[in-house]
């Protein structure tokens, strides 16, 4: 018992690690292009760079003014606001990500300094902040009033984020940043900075760099290399020498499996910059490590003696993103640290393999698999150690049901079609009712198009038309192929799925990663709330708004699916909702992907494209008594869609459930006036 009791909270603390890395690397990441184009400006056109132009590098004078150029702003205003903005969108989707930006703004005007590390408190306080303050009166506002509130609320509380920016939070990042600053340069004046590799290698293999790279080392660098041109700080981590000579020894000196991959791994660590791929290699000999520590600390010690560094973040950690990014001054040193780097981690991991006993061929697949669990998701690079089907039990258990590895328990499902509009809200209905039958209400179901889709989510379910465009966006995720998202037999495999892998949760650490993992995808989360407010019931206002009178027909004229789609979206046009370019979209969509449910039910609606197209969300049903043709499937119900954010999606909950009722279909298709059918959608019980 103390045993069990000592060990989980040392795997929670480096979950939690993980996890707050990964959160700070998803607001830098995404941005580094702006970062990248920052570096080339700098170096091109400062006073010292290799283009001097006084008017875009910000020096001299033109016509008596001083020159702001672009160098100043870009890194003072344009990079903190887009990690904020980033920051911001993670947590609580656009609305976050524009609160979270208004925020920034104060701390950066109130430091007068690039405010970095203030951007990644403003960002995520603000998305978060304004998600609790929208959860007070969701679902309380009167229709029609829904803009207003939301507007105002979001400017309002933005207004008031920028003051505590300015006043509160500016001052103590300031005072941080000056305090960071100043240690890393006494480490550098005591000749002290190379034994930060004790730390960085030893976190790299166990993917616990990001926090310290991308919330400290790089908001640091650029405010070194504002003041100096360059900084050594963007190479303590992104170094590739080190890695590439643990691969070139194993390429000398290993054995089996490890000696045939390692010289293809060597080419993509460092040409394409995924370091990730020699993290396995480590973990088959942890005794390795210390290879990658001397080449590091070797690196970093040829940096400060030849004064080298980057203008900007190398990212990935490539020779070219590094050569790209190195100060005018420094291809000398730079160049020369990483060929001492991995001359002296080849060194020393060759004498490591050379004295130890062999086992490669038997361990790469399981160290590869321990890499990919500490991960907490499959490694994009994995099969090119161990082969295309290479994965962790787990991986290879869920594979009935698609491409991933399962990491520790399903805790986040979405649902994706083209629009993530009308099939996927409805499918997701339907199985999240059966996963909260089964035991588990608190596995989220979701909805999503596939434009909108990220690798966040452990159970990813599609059209079979669309899979293939949802994976390379969700390559962690176990897929599921349906053609029929009413009834499809593969929800039956889900939901053992979800049993299985929240049963096996119970019993380790595992699910803790999956439980972040599942709390770092905000995208979705207003369509969940949606569907968790539709199984409470739809209310009589909210119905009567989306789905009228007016927009039911008992008796419809259409003989074919494109007149039927037609005849839908027609009574859309007429409420108002929709434009004609709508119902052009309708047929569009319904070419690319069939929008037949199964159960007689389709529910044509436009693409993701075609969002502009809708004036406001509304619903119509026709039912055709005698059938129609569809796409070779017999259709009896045709429930056109046009949905603006989530207003629509209790009525599609709605119907639904009636569609996995039989019971109630059958009453629909006895229904003999329009009220009955408002009325059966509208009084749906979960």
């Amino acid at each position: 018992m103390a045993t069990e009791t000592v060990a989980k909270p040392r795997t929670s603390a480096r979950v939690h690690v993980q996890k707050f890395g990964t959160f700070l690397s998803g607001m830098i990441m995404p941005n580094i292009g702006a970062f990248i184009a920052w570096g080339i400006i700098t170096a091109l056109f400062i006073e010292k760079g290799w283009l001097p132009v006084p008017q875009l590098g910000g020096f001299g004078e033109t016509d008596g003014k001083p020159n702001i150029g672009l160098v100043g702003p870009m890194i003072t205003y344009l990079l903190p606001l887009l990690i904020g903005y980033t920051g911001g969108k993670m947590v609580y989707d656009v609305r976050g990500g524009v609160v979270g930006a208004i925020g920034t703004m104060g701390v950066i005007v109130g430091a007068g300094i690039p405010m970095f590390i203030g951007a990644m408190i403003m960002g995520p306080l603000g998305g978060w902040t304004v998600k609790k303050i929208d959860s007070i009166w969701d679902g309380k506002i009167r229709p029609g009033f829904e803009m207003l509130v939301n507007n105002f609320s979001a400017g309002i509380w933005g207004a008031l984020l920028a003051l505590l920016g300015f006043y509160g939070i500016s001052p103590l990042v300031t005072a941080f940043s000056t305090a960071a600053g100043n240690f890393v340069q006494f480490l550098v004046h005591n000749g002290l900075l190379p034994l930060t590799s004790i730390f960085i290698e030893p976190a790299k293999v166990l993917f616990l760099n990001n926090a310290i790279n991308h919330g400290v080392l790089t908001p640091l660098g650029v405010q070194q290399s504002l003041e100096q041109g360059k900084s050594i700080l963007f190479l303590l981590e992104a170094n590739p020498g080190p890695g590439l000579g643990l691969l070139l020894a194993y390429a000398f000196f290993g054995r089996g499996a490890a000696k045939a991959s390692a010289p293809g791994a060597a080419i993509i660590q460092f040409l394409g910059g995924i370091h990730e791929i020699y993290f396995p290699y480590v973990l088959m000999r942890p005794l390795l490590i210390l290879g990658t520590i001397a080449g590091g600390m070797t690196g970093i010690a040829t940096l400060a003696v030849t004064n080298s560094g980057l203008v900007a973040p190398a990212a990935p950690g490539s020779i070219f993103a590094v050569l790209a990014q190195t100060s005018r001054d420094s291809y000398f040193g730079v160049i020369l640290s990483v060929v001492l780097a991995a001359a002296v981690s080849f060194l020393v991991s060759s004498v490591i393999l050379r004295t130890t006993k062999h086992s490669d061929e038997a361990d790469l697949g399981d160290a590869t698999a321990r890499m990919e669990a500490m991960k907490g998701k499959k490694s994009s690079v994995a099969s090119t150690l161990t082969g295309a089907g290479a994965g962790t039990a787990a991986g290879a258990a869920a594979g009935r049901g698609g491409v991933g590895v399962l990491a520790g328990p399903v805790r986040n499902v979405v649902f994706a079609c083209d629009a993530g509009m009308g099939s996927s809200a409805m499918g997701a209905s339907v199985l999240r009712n059966k996963i909260k039958a089964a035991g588990f209400p608190d596995v989220k179901v979701t909805n999503a198009s596939i434009a909108n889709l990220t690798d966040t989510y452990d159970v990813v379910v599609t059209h079979q038309d669309l899979t293939e465009r949802a994976k390379p966006a969700t390559s962690s995720a176990v897929h599921y192929s349906v053609d029929n998202f009413m009834s499809s037999p593969r929800y039956d495999e889900i939901v053992e799925l979800v049993r299985e892998s929240n049963t096996e949760g119970e019993k380790s650490d595992a699910g803790t990663t999956h439980g972040a993992h599942a709390a770092d995808a905000p995208v979705d989360a207003a369509p969940a709330a949606a569907g968790t407010a539709a199984a409470s019931g739809a209310s009589a206002n909210g119905t009567s708004e989306i789905l009228a009178r007016e927009s039911v027909v008992l008796t419809g004229k259409a003989t074919t699916r494109d007149a039927a789609i037609d005849e839908a979206g027609r009574l859309l046009l007429a409420r108002g909702a929709v434009d004609e370019g709508y119902i052009a979209a309708m047929h569009e969509r319904e070419e690319s992907v069939s929008t037949y449910m199964g159960s007689f039910l389709a529910i044509p609606h436009g693409t993701n494209a075609a969002k502009d197209h809708i004036r406001k969300s509304a619903v119509s049903v026709i039912r055709y008594p005698e059938g129609i043709d569809w796409n070779g499937k017999q259709v009896k119900f045709v429930v056109g869609v046009a949905g603006i954010n989530n207003e629509h999606l209790h009525i599609l909950s709605s119907i639904a459930k009636v569609f996995t009722n039989k019971e109630q279909v059958a009453r629909l298709e006895a229904a003999t006036s329009e009220d009955e059918v408002l009325e059966l959608f509208g009084k749906v019980n979960a």
